[in-house]
């Protein structure tokens, strides 16, 4: 019989590569912030993540997703999440990798920056297992306003060693915390909590209460602790709430039920209540809002370093199969179509980038009046203009696929892990209001448009749309009285910023494009519309993953 089914023009999946090697706009941007910095733990990374091996695990931690056990087959309370074992091998790679606490332990130079430029890498990988790694790299500056709880839980969180049973602190290596604020009748109003702390005591670790309430959105159940949020006697405090209390015994906390999410399925997102737990207060009664929001900053900075992370492998994943995809008698790579939209993408993923590293930056000089600036004000700028993009950036990687990208098997059914996950860092941990109003409060502040205009300064004369831009922001920032504007002045000083950034790291090709497309208004409403002059070819080199 004839033969019928012969397999071909089906692209090899992109497996078994340097993720860090190859991501050009990545070394350009830590040679830009980070011109000291020591890139041998990324190379070795980069191996480790890009290999079948590991994609494998990702997949297996997706597939398989955790389950809860409320109680066991004697009818007591446990209240245990079950993963998947591939879960725990991508959890000791991210925390040998030293993505969660080690920036803190100061054992390197521009630690944020390398520990971001890990965070990043690991995405492309797996991202949502990535949420307790997030939450405990963000604890630090929150949880060190109880310094007696911080020298027993301190050296743990930046430790290499990743435990996950269920035991006391005192038995484990290495322990992962969490955060609990959100409740559901408030969202991101969580002055509208209900959650009470009534004084119980105190201890060695300092003023203890006894929580009672419920939490509507308690990701990472299984870490060792949280910082919550609840109503004390002097308003809304912020306290240190561990899984297992200092005497062996599980501390009342009740898992109520696990999400069924969109994405972020190797998680365990959940709703728990309080009966009466134990938990110590971290700062001052009242003041539970600004000590929590010290660990929010650093988990928005992730929700940016995550989305570039996805659009990177978005992207990665486009251009490897359209470069062995055949169609119309040549490759796809080669269609003067899919030229424009793969190359509108790489603008896309090294402006996210650019801006991403540039914010992680920030956080390695807290002592410097102007980063300490920049980190005010890029952080809501990038969380919401990064995230924001992300969707509408994997959709039409997805698209390059065609029916392929939509299908959840193989190499390529990484892209449809991806296109769920991309809504998530948009909402989590403010959505795109939230971050629009905090820029506005942000620039009200001190001498923050000045240090704005003294950002841009070194991209001045490059191109004339971004100089434009430049002039026309801080008269937009003066005159704004009403909020009603916020995201679009959020959008532009992003744009603004990654211009100014990509004339200072980028090649012309790059430069020249992003500018005319983004700020000159050479551009539609969708990927694929730059215009006829571009450099396609230059720009989509650059961005190539092999």
């Amino acid at each position: 019989m004839e033969t019928t089914h012969e397999v071909f023009n089906q692209p090899v999946p992109l497996a078994d590569y340097n993720l860090f090697e190859t991501n050009r706009p990545l070394r350009d941007a830590l040679k830009f912030n980070a011109p000291q910095l020591q890139v041998a733990p990324l190379q070795e990374l980069g191996v480790t993540i890009g290999s079948a091996e590991m994609q494998t695990h990702a997949r297996l931690a997706n597939v398989h997703t955790p389950e809860l056990h409320t109680h066991d087959r004697f009818g007591r309370r446990i209240d245990e999440v079950e993963f998947h074992p591939s879960y725990h091998v991508l959890m000791s790679a991210a925390v040998g990798a030293g993505l969660h606490g080690t920036p803190w332990a100061g054992t390197s130079a521009s630690p944020h920056v390398l520990r971001a430029a890990g965070f990043m890498l690991f995405t492309e990988l797996e991202p949502s297992m990535l949420c307790p790694i997030s939450m405990t790299y963000a604890v630090t500056p929150a949880l060190r306003s109880n310094a007696a709880v911080y020298a027993d839980w301190g050296p743990r969180l930046t430790s290499l060693w990743y435990d996950p049973a269920l035991k006391s602190f005192k038995d484990k290596p290495g322990v992962t915390m969490g955060m609990g604020m959100t409740e559901k009748q408030g969202g991101s109003d969580v002055r509208a909590n209900t959650t009470k702390a009534v004084r119980d005591g105190s201890d060695a670790w300092g003023e203890r209460y006894a929580i009672t309430g419920h939490k509507w959105f308690f990701s990472a159940p299984m870490c060792d602790a949280f910082l919550v949020l609840a109503q004390a006697e002097a308003g809304l405090s912020c306290f240190f709430l561990p899984r297992v209390l200092p005497d062996g015994t599980r501390n009342a906390i009740h898992i109520q039920r696990l999400k069924d999410k969109l994405g972020n399925k190797a998680n365990a997102s959940s709703e728990v209540e309080f009966h009466g737990a134990s938990a110590w207060l971290v700062g001052e009664e009242g003041r539970g809002i600004p000590q929590i929001l010290e660990m929010g900053t650093m988990t928005r900075l992730d929700c940016a370093l995550g989305t570039s992370g996805l659009m990177r492998q978005a992207l990665s994943i486009a251009i490897n199969h359209a470069s062995q995809r055949n169609a119309f008698g040549k490759p796809l790579i080669a269609q003067p179509l899919m030229k424009n939209v793969l190359a509108d993408l790489a603008l896309e993923s090294e402006a996210a980038t650019a801006l991403a590293i540039r914010l992680a930056r920030a956080f390695d000089q807290p002592d410097d009046e102007h980063e300490r600036l920049m980190a005010r004000l890029l952080t809501p700028v990038a969380k919401f203009w990064i995230c924001k993009r992300g969707s509408h950036f994997s959709q039409e990687a997805m698209e390059c696929l065609g029916g392929n990208g939509y299908v959840e098997e193989g190499g390529e059914g990484i892209m449809a892990r991806v296109y769920r996950e991309m809504p998530l860092n948009s909402i989590w941990e403010g959505a795109g209001n939230i971050m629009a109003l905090d820029l506005l409060r942000g620039l009200r502040k001190g001498d923050a448009v000045a240090a704005l205009a003294k950002e841009l300064a070194p991209a001045r004369g490059q191109h004339a749309a971004l100089d434009r831009l430049a002039d026309a922001l801080q008269a937009r920032i003066e005159a704004m009285a009403s909020e009603v504007e916020a995201r679009r002045l959020a959008q532009d000083v992003a744009l603004a910023v990654q211009a100014s950034l990509l004339a200072q790291t980028a090649p012309p090709a790059v430069v020249g494009a992003f500018c005319a497309s983004r700020l000159g208004g050479d551009w539609g409403n969708a990927f694929g519309t730059l215009g006829a002059g571009t450099d396609f070819d230059s720009i989509i080199q650059r961005a190539q993953p092999r």
